[in-house]
């Protein structure tokens, strides 16, 4: 019997069209484009259905409530297909596959998300060919998590980062080898493939907890950091120097990180380095910061530390626990 896969489609690239302003989504565009593709009918292909969102968004627009409505329709269609796949735009795309390796909690069937750096209705694209091996992947291979499927590799989810802004190899896992290589053949490394969960898949509805990210850099004040750090900010990703330095000359800018902390604001330290882990006592600009209330973050990518604390917060988590949680692996997001 044919395997059969969902597509979500929320927007991106893969499906615009091209206008007077240039690539815009358009309904009801990619699917009179899928239409006229015959791999997508040849032997071995998965039967799919396409889900076309409305309104389509360039990721740009995409919020953490459309995180969390692509969750529910996966887990409403959940049932009725052996895997998955989300159709996104590339700039936000590793924010939306790490909230989705959260949101899906007991996933044991593979989500893959993909896009496109050029259109299906270009003559020249990179949209056709991550579209059919993700078709290929979603309804021939039981791994059971979300991926990236873009290029030649499926990468983990709450692993990966946009690294190009116009080549092909859009993506990378700067801190965990792919989980696949897409050549000639998919090959899929399966030690490295998390074991499938023995729950059931539960998608938990959120609150809207307020977080927000902020990038250190050379001589910010620790006026700008206390008002960010304002109510009702509930979590901060501090994105910072190195193995997690930021600067220990301004008293008052500790105090700032010192004063939210203890109003419970949650602070996660990421490095800014694209590879690497946070390792707070290896400097004094680190450990000062770990003495102000900061956790590190290991080796989260900014965006599962985003999106991660989204999640935790969002599930009314005291902030006790969601520092926990924040330095634990969940769903392979980080090493400890």
């Amino acid at each position: 019997m044919s395997k059969r896969v969902y597509i979500a489609y929320s927007g991106g690239t893969i499906g615009m069209d091209n206008s007077p302003a240039g690539y815009t989504p358009r309904p009801g565009f990619l699917a009179a484009q899928t239409q006229v593709m015959p791999e997508l009918r040849a032997p071995g292909m998965p039967e799919y259905t396409l889900g076309e969102y409305a309104p389509l968004l360039d990721s740009s627009n995409i919020t953490p409530q459309d995180w969390l409505r692509m969750a529910h329709d996966i887990a409403k269609h959940y049932n009725a297909y052996d895997g998955f796949i989300v159709l996104h735009g590339t700039d936000t795309m590793a924010y939306t596959a790490s909230a989705l390796a959260f949101l899906l909690s007991g996933l044991n069937k593979p989500v893959i998300v993909t896009g496109s750096q050029i259109p299906l209705s270009e003559v020249r694209n990179d949209a056709r060919v991550n579209l059919i091996t993700s078709l290929q992947i979603a309804g021939g291979l039981a791994i059971p998590e979300v991926c990236i499927c873009f290029g030649s590799r499926l990468l983990r989810g709450c692993r990966a980062a946009k690294i190009n802004a116009d080549g092909f190899q859009a993506f990378d896992s700067p801190n965990f080898p792919p989980l696949g290589a897409c050549g000639v053949d998919i090959q899929i490394d399966w030690k490295l493939v998390r074991p499938a969960p023995t729950e059931t898949l539960a998608v938990k509805d959120l609150s809207d907890p307020h977080v927000a990210a902020l990038r250190i850099f050379p001589g910010m004040s620790a006026g700008v950091l206390a008002n960010i750090l304002q109510p009702p900010l509930q979590g901060l990703v501090l994105e910072t120097y190195g193995s997690g330095n930021g600067p220990d000359r301004d008293p008052a800018l500790r105090a700032a990180l010192r004063d939210a902390v203890d109003r419970g604001v949650v602070i996660v330290n990421v490095t800014q380095c694209l590879t690497g882990a946070v390792d707070m006592a290896a400097y004094a600009t680190g450990s000062g910061l770990q003495q102000a209330g900061v956790i590190g973050g290991y080796d989260l990518t900014a965006e599962a530390a985003l999106a991660k604390l989204y999640y935790l917060l969002g599930l009314g988590l005291t902030p006790e626990v969601v520092k926990m949680q924040m330095q634990q692996d969940l769903r392979g997001e980080l090493t400890r």
